[in-house]
């Protein structure tokens, strides 16, 4: 553990940062599972409803460079195509 008082100061605030980052990682996955679910579901409304929390999730997390941008934009292209395959099934 450290002794100086910066590093104390830093260590207080890596911990405030990684439980800022932990809660929004958490609301990532809660966000992308509803999507994943309401595909599994075949319900194209409530994924396309869900898709849209989700990027607005994601995007907000990529600004404030939670995960990275390119992570971000990955993730809900490839939960555009499920729900595009999805439409084009039914």
């Amino acid at each position: 553990m450290a002794n100086h008082p910066s590093a104390l100061k830093r260590h207080r605030q890596s911990l405030k940062r990684q439980a800022r980052n932990k809660a929004v990682k958490t609301r990532i996955k809660n966000v992308v599972k509803a999507v994943r679910q309401a595909l599994a579901e075949k319900n194209a409304e409530s994924a396309a409803t869900a898709l849209k929390a989700a990027s607005s999730v994601l995007d907000r997390a990529a600004s404030k460079k939670v995960i990275h941008w390119k992570k971000a934009g990955r993730c809900i292209a490839r939960l555009q195509t499920a729900i595009n395959k999805m439409a084009a099934e039914a």
